[in-house]
């Protein structure tokens, strides 16, 4: 999941961040916008200035479009944890999943809904804007009105992650009742679209000679592979089933306080147990980090002898925090957790730590359901006499 480099606050109480990637792409659309308007009206540093608002305001049709689904989400019982604008776009980040198909629908249907209104919009300023004289400003808006419509197009195409893939996967959700399905399908759509935009953008790029194929490439790269983890998510989700954090969580975990220095981590008996990811707790028992043994390595010998644990280890997202109650295939969709770095801590209702789960408890867990086994070994010794003869 991307992360913020620049909060710009919030709107409607959803919290708003931009990638520092979104740079790059400001400055694509100023340079694509302010080399038009200056071949039609000449180079004049108004034309310039122009292009810099129309650029911006493309940002902030990104941010609407985003907002649409966010909003839409929260009415449905959604949670949000925000926006983030990056490279290729803006990604409104979820923390559950819709409750049934028609929420689903509403949510991935309501960013599109709100591109073509803005082009409705920007088109009729722009005609305002010619009667009036300011051809200038009027190409501007024009290219805005266009620029929405492509967005909404695009973001409609049948193909996972794009909204016409969520809208695809909730049609066929609601038509077979079969969630997985509908997840399998649109994924499936989502690799073909992007191995097609791959194609064509190499085909540009070696055969017409065309710089975009690398803009097409970029676009096609992303696409199958958000499109194949999508795949591979949804199948991990069937294979959890209806299991809960409490049914493969470590109950009362080991602990590292934050108030220790990382002597007094490296000397305790916490250091000598077989665990490689630890859960970094406050006073009161609540989990705050997480430290790993990569964390503690990185620090040069020196640092590591003055460093606190609190200092060195990595912040818990709140997505990492989860109720033991919580289905376990609902925690997969939203957390990434990294072999040896990451970990999920369970919490009860006083917010102190319950329990932590692993990328080594979920790869445990699918194997042994696959097999028919319970999620979690028995806890009774084996009688090793009693083997085969």
């Amino acid at each position: 999941m991307l992360k913020a480099t620049v909060p710009l606050g919030r709107v409607a109480g959803i919290r708003i961040g931009v990638h520092w990637s979104a740079l790059i792409t400001v400055g694509l659309f100023t340079w694509m916008l302010g080399g038009a308007l200056t071949h039609a009206y000449g180079g004049s540093i108004g034309a310039w200035l122009v292009a810099v608002a129309g650029a911006s305001g493309l940002f902030g049709s990104l941010v609407a479009h985003e907002l649409a689904h966010s909003v839409i989400a929260r009415r449905n019982g959604v949670q949000v944890e925000g926006i983030v604008l990056w490279l290729l776009g803006g990604v409104s980040e979820l923390r559950d999943e819709a409750p049934d198909a028609g929420a689903d629908l509403r949510i991935a249907a309501a960013g599109p809904a709100m591109s073509v209104g803005l082009g409705a919009v920007f088109f009729a300023a722009a005609a305002v804007s010619a009667v009036a004289g300011g051809e200038l400003v009027a190409s501007a808006l024009g290219w805005l009105a266009a620029m929405n419509i492509v967005l909404a197009v695009f973001n409609s195409i049948p193909a996972a992650p794009l909204d016409g893939g969520r809208i695809l996967r909730a049609v066929v959700w609601r038509a077979s009742g079969d969630r997985l399905r509908a997840e399998t399908v649109a994924a499936r759509g989502g690799r073909w679209c992007g191995g097609g935009l791959l194609a064509l953008g190499a085909a540009e790029l070696l055969v017409i000679g065309n710089a975009g194929g690398l803009w097409l490439m970029l676009l096609g790269w992303f696409l199958f592979s958000a499109a194949n983890a999508e795949l591979t998510l949804a199948g991990l989700r069937h294979r959890l089933g209806d299991l809960r954090v409490r049914d493969v969580m470590t109950a009362d975990p080991v602990t590292v306080p934050a108030a220790w220095s990382l002597v007094e981590f490296l000397n305790s008996p916490v250091a000598d147990t077989s665990h490689r990811v630890f859960p970094v707790v406050d006073a009161d028992g609540r989990p705050v980090a997480v430290l790993s043994w990569s964390d503690v390595l990185r620090l040069p010998d020196t640092t590591r002898a003055s460093a606190s644990v609190g200092a060195v280890a990595r912040p818990l997202p709140t997505t990492m925090r989860v109720g033991d109650e919580v289905l376990l295939r609902d925690v997969v969709a939203r957390a990434v957790l990294r072999p040896n770095l990451d970990l999920v801590a369970a919490v009860g209702p006083d917010g102190r730590i319950t329990g932590v789960v692993t990328s080594t408890d979920l790869t445990a867990t699918c194997q042994r359901t696959a097999l028919g086994l319970s999620p979690r070994p028995a806890r009774t010794p084996v009688d090793h006499s009693k083997g085969s003869r």
